[in-house]
């Protein structure tokens, strides 16, 4: 596999027993092993604290034959999704880059009332509510039924249940076919790939379109993105590991488009194989770009680890040295991503005094593992922090705009991906 010795070695221990989610091929090869780490959404109440949290090894494996970048499955989606802790409304970003996609896919697919848009994973409704006043008609399915409450509550059709080929049947056989099928960042958390895409594939209509986003392999590595890695993202993509998953289910990559959303994500387009829909030009280009920068390759992934230990030194430096001059330093926000950067980092109560997030459903918890109390945002103004560390990193511009005001006592962000990097707000354009 042209792999040179030593450039990556096989994983010798418990894990070498697993076998890839895709292709089924045996696993040997890791990628990065972050150590041990809690569920990232799994927020504790005050009165859990002293009891025992579960932790599960946190190692991304690469798949030798379709490099497939992945996690075992420690724990099953229904333990994770049941009672979920994110609501994509939070993000006022985030539901501006739903709009703007909903506007642009009705024109492109030319949906109306006549049409069915499905969104997978569809969460509270941040996306498909968009579609309503377009006249297009939607159905979510989302697993978590806590959060879907909400989604039907803005008098979205929600679905609660995990998709797959059981419920692509049901729905089938309830006389819904679909025109459009979403999924927004859901494709990491399916275990079971295999039956996802099949039941899509059933769903869908001869001439419909699937777009799914996620974020890109390629972009996790070149800017040592590890901290989206975490027990709730099974596996991570790269668009010649979407085809061989496409082509497996007799579907066609028809089209992907580069996105700046999550630190850098592909949203590819897909269409039953002998649809009239031909590929773009846009999908050659990107395989052959993958292609060049040896992601067809085991050497390519080899030096990722090394790259994950630096950023961790370099973050550690950083705030032991702040601490040391006697600095003040909170967090801005709770996300999954964080919590993996915070324990695998080892960043504790000690370093920061606390983080604060949009959600009120994270008030009053704390955060798994470091136990970090979580407030609601006003806490910044009151303790008016030196250092405010950035943890959801792919939202900064957002934050940073929304929290310019902390420059009138000399607050400073702390960007921790791809290196830490210090942010003035006297110095961002409005």
């Amino acid at each position: 596999m042209n792999v040179r010795p030593g450039d990556l070695i096989p994983d010798r221990g418990h894990l070498s027993a697993g076998r890839c989610r895709l292709c089924n091929s045996r696993l040997e090869y890791s990628f990065v092993d972050l150590g041990m780490s809690p569920l990232c959404e799994s927020f504790l109440a005050a009165e859990q604290l002293d009891s025992m949290e579960p932790y599960f090894p946190l190692q991304a494996l690469v798949c030798g034959e379709c490099f497939l970048v992945q996690l075992k499955e420690y724990v099953s989606p229904e333990h994770i999704f049941r009672e979920y802790a994110y609501f994509s409304s939070y993000s006022t970003s985030w539901v501006a880059h739903a709009r703007a996609y909903c506007e642009m896919i009705t024109r492109r697919c030319e949906l109306g009332a006549d049409s069915l848009v499905v969104e997978l994973a569809s969460n509270d409704g941040y996306l498909l509510q968009h579609f309503l006043p377009l006249g297009v008609p939607v159905l979510g399915v989302e697993p978590a039924a806590n959060v879907a409450d909400v989604a039907i509550k803005k008098g979205i059709a929600t679905h609660v249940d995990f998709f797959g080929v059981r419920v692509a049947l049901d729905l089938v056989a309830d006389h819904k076919r679909a025109d459009l099928i979403i999924g927004n960042n859901v494709l990491a958390q399916v275990p079971d790939l295999n039956d996802f895409v099949a039941g899509m594939r059933l769903l869908l209509k001869p001439e419909g379109v699937i777009t799914l986003e996620f974020p890109s392999l390629e972009r996790l590595i070149a800017n040592t993105e590890f901290d989206t890695i975490y027990h709730e993202h099974f596996s991570y993509f790269s668009l010649v590991t979407i085809e061989r998953l496409a082509a497996r289910h007799g579907l066609n990559v028809i089209d992907v488009e580069e996105l700046a959303t999550h630190g850098g994500s592909l949203r590819v387009y897909f269409a039953h194989v002998g649809s009239a829909r031909a590929p773009t030009n846009r999908v050659a280009d990107l395989l052959a770009r993958e292609h060049r920068l040896g992601l067809r390759s085991l050497v390519t992934y080899s030096s990722f680890a090394d790259q994950v230990r630096c950023a961790k030194r370099r973050l550690l430096a950083f705030l032991i040295a702040a601490k040391n001059e006697g600095k003040r330093i909170c967090a801005y926000g709770a996300p999954g991503k964080g919590n993996t950067l915070l324990n695998y980092c080892g960043i504790g109560a000690d370093f920061l005094e606390f983080t604060v997030d949009r959600n009120p459903y994270k008030h009053g918890r704390f955060t798994p593992g470091m136990h970090i109390p979580i407030y609601p945002v006003a806490a910044i103004d009151t303790a008016k922090p030196d250092y405010i560390l950035i943890l959801p990193w792919n939202l900064q511009h957002e934050i940073v705009q929304q929290m310019r005001h902390v420059a009138e006592w000399g607050g400073k962000f702390v960007i921790p991906i791809p290196e830490t990097t210090i942010i003035n707000p006297t110095e961002v354009r409005q």
